[in-house]
């Protein structure tokens, strides 16, 4: 595979291929024919539907297919992709989080407010019961 007289495909004709009746998928950049497999695939073809149009490596990994499902994908092998028409993996990076110490003041309320509030009901309870009693005796 991958010599001679293999075919090559860009991103954008495997990507045209994205339907239960016509589905081509990407994976460690061989190009598969799976229309043939989508009424056999075990998760069913709505699985193999969502990885067309982009390498699907890491979708086919995560699932953690066993030797025989590997060994099936040469049946279903078409060609090549164009590694140069895939963009290029993006890292992901965190949005910067805000300083810590913006408004330490608003902290200190929140923790005075949880300490008075209590203690504020406690001491309108206490008074009401005071008042009735007085008042009955």
């Amino acid at each position: 595979m991958g010599g001679e007289g293999t075919k090559v495909f860009t991103l954008t004709e495997v990507s045209q291929h994205s339907k239960s009746k016509d589905c081509w998928l990407i994976i460690d950049g061989k190009v598969y024919d799976v229309t043939k497999f989508m009424d056999d695939h075990p998760g069913g073809d709505e699985v193999l539907l969502t990885s067309t149009g982009k390498d699907a490596t890491d979708d086919f990994e995560d699932v953690g297919h066993s030797s025989s499902a590997r060994a099936m994908l040469d049946e279903y092998y078409i060609g090549e992709i164009d590694l140069s028409t895939i963009p290029a993996r993006t890292q992901y990076t965190p949005p910067k989080q805000p300083q810590n110490n913006q408004d330490k003041s608003s902290g200190f309320i929140v923790k005075l407010l949880k300490f008075l509030v209590p203690l504020l009901i406690l001491g309108v309870a206490i008074g009401i019961r005071f008042h009735f009693h007085n008042k009955s005796a």
